[in-house]
């Protein structure tokens, strides 16, 4: 059954936030920089949560709060992955899981990958963890991003002990392929690597593309990966501090147990009541609502750049509600999101701030309202002229 798509909140009200997207910059500013979205939570969640204050429940978050049941659960409904629930331990958020399973599996020094222009805080999590960053850019074809295996495997080679996998990739929106997966876990076998893959966007892949989680790739890839995720880029939780490290062999699972018991004392408890509703099959209609309303987003975004900034090139995302704007032949500089913030008053994310190939870019959140991100292109393409 097909649902509708979901509507974001006036902006009147979204004004009245109090998160980093709200409060970063004044009310004249359309803030579309940030990785939060403009909806209404899912119902499960604000039911969860209501009850909870209503209750006073604000205490420790206890040692199993159901989230391993949710997420074994919603993964093979999802994903049609079947995790034993003995790989599931929590933490307080992807990065911070991140840290931890570096921590755990490099020596101080060791060199660990990653694939510019990626997510801002990969490049501080690799020396938080005693490693150094080695980069390995994606490679951009007629076709879309992919991972530079080749390059990947002529790091390891040199000496590189690790990699931190972003799939879904932000902010380019790749979903890498389950060939693609299977093929860089073989490398990284090969050199006796470990893959750590962030995969906080899974839930919103959008069809036809097919979402792949690492350590379901193959037997090679359970044995060489970790995988980290959260509800918290889908359904907008940031704030409420809940990730999940995952594993799928017994050598991997024993390296996640022996963490101290303060790696998961982390948890926030709204966080996790929040994932277990999110997760739970009563969300899901939710979540298909607001991955049509992305969908429906993500290609109004390239009819109005056609339109207001033809100067632009774009590639429609296959995952998430980011998108990755080449502004280059615009003539805006390296870092045009600073001049497009001060004369159109549209704060987009800097895409220096990703790396090697940001230079000219700039990354845009559409998960806001059509008027919203209409409003913004059209303020940014009366720059243009």
């Amino acid at each position: 059954m097909t649902v509708p798509p979901l509507e974001a909140l006036p902006i009147e009200e979204l004004r009245r936030r109090s998160s980093t997207k709200w409060r970063a910059f004044p009310d004249d500013v359309l803030p579309l920089f940030v990785a939060e979205t403009d909806f209404p939570l899912a119902p499960a969640i604000t039911e969860r949560l209501r009850t909870a204050v209503e209750l006073g429940d604000t205490g420790y978050t206890p040692p199993e709060p159901g989230l391993r049941a949710a997420y074994s659960g919603f993964a093979e409904r999802r994903f049609g992955w079947q995790i034993e629930q003995s790989g599931i331990r929590s933490t307080g958020d992807v990065i911070m899981g991140v840290v931890e399973l570096l921590r755990h599996t490099i020596s101080p020094g060791d060199r660990v990958l990653i694939t510019p222009p990626v997510y801002p805080p990969f490049y501080d999590c690799i020396p938080e963890a005693g490693g150094e960053v080695e980069t390995v850019p994606l490679v951009e074809t007629e076709e879309g991003w992919s991972l530079d295996l080749l390059g990947i495997e002529a790091a390891f080679a040199g000496g590189a002990r690790a990699m931190l996998l972003c799939n879904p990739h932000n902010p380019t929106g790749t979903v890498h392929s389950r060939e693609t997966l299977a093929e860089l876990a073989d490398i990284a076998a090969g050199f006796g690597a470990v893959i750590i893959s962030d995969e906080i966007h899974a839930p919103l892949v959008h069809a036809p593309t097919v979402f792949t989680p690492f350590l379901s790739a193959s037997k090679v890839a359970a044995a060489v990966g970790y995988a980290v995720t959260s509800a918290s880029k889908a359904y907008n939780l940031a704030g409420l501090k809940c990730a999940l490290m995952l594993t799928a062999s017994p050598e991997t699972t024993e390296v996640v147990k022996a963490m101290p018991a303060e790696v998961e004392w982390r948890t926030g408890l709204f966080g996790a009541l929040a994932g277990v509703a999110a997760f739970d099959p009563q969300s899901d209609d939710w979540l298909d609502a607001m991955k049509a309303t992305l969908d429906q987003n993500r290609r109004l975004l390239a009819d109005l750049l056609a339109t207001h900034l033809p100067k632009a090139r774009y590639r429609i995302p296959d995952a998430g509600y980011l998108a990755w704007i080449d502004l280059s032949a615009c003539g805006w500089g390296d870092d045009p999101a600073d001049k497009i913030l001060r004369e159109t008053k549209v704060a987009l994310h800097h895409g220096s701030a990703f790396g090697e190939g940001g230079s000219g870019y700039v990354r845009l959140n559409f998960g806001c309202s059509p008027e919203v991100l209409t409003e913004a292109i059209t303020r940014i393409g009366a720059l243009a002229g």
